[in-house]
């Protein structure tokens, strides 16, 4: 059984992962929030008495599930209401400034080169987009086997499929992305 303060050590561990993985699905950083943050008060409530090794599997199930969730619930939004926000001007945007953002961009410069910087950042934006342009189930699969470093097993749980798929999703998503990167010019 999971201690407090094992459960809460482990949410740690996986709350800056588990938000990018959820940026890369729904690609909306507060509903990505909100994805995580359900996931992580669905696993305390109904898992909090689990094993601490059974804590990354329930995880991630319940972060896959919450998302469809999110989706399913988009979707029927989105047939049965207009979008508000088309009403509003464009120039409402009172909490932009300026001098917050260029602070956050020198504290983050560190000691690389401003060229440098500019084109990691490029490469790294353009890498992003082909991941999320990748079908969800590659998508998935692959954020799971290579950012969340599950293995194949841990990953076809969570899916609720086969090795073999994902296997075939892992393949066809490496596929897809270096045929991607290279007709872009990208080396890694």
């Amino acid at each position: 059984m999971a201690t407090e303060q094992e459960l809460s050590d482990f949410l740690k561990s996986v709350e800056k992962r588990a938000f990018k993985r959820s940026i890369y699905h729904v690609r909306d950083e507060e509903a990505a929030l909100d994805i995580v943050q359900d996931s992580m008060m669905k696993l305390a409530e109904h898992y909090g008495d689990k094993p601490i090794a059974e804590l990354p599997m329930l995880f991630q199930r319940i972060l896959s599930n919450t998302t469809l969730d999110w989706f399913r619930r988009r979707k029927t939004r989105n047939a049965l209401f207009s979008n508000m926000s088309d009403f509003e001007s464009a120039g409402d945007d009172g909490d932009f400034d300026i001098l917050e953002t260029l602070e956050a961009l020198t504290n983050s410069e560190g000691t690389e080169s401003s060229q440098d910087a500019i084109e990691r950042g490029q490469t790294l934006n353009q890498i992003e987009t082909l991941i999320m342009d990748l079908p969800a189930r590659q998508r998935e699969a692959f954020l799971m086997r290579y950012w969340e470093e599950m293995d194949v097993a841990e990953t076809a749980a969570a899916m609720g499929c086969s090795e073999g798929s994902v296997k075939t999703h892992c393949s066809r998503a490496i596929g897809a992305l270096s045929k991607a990167l290279n007709a872009k010019g990208i080396k890694l």
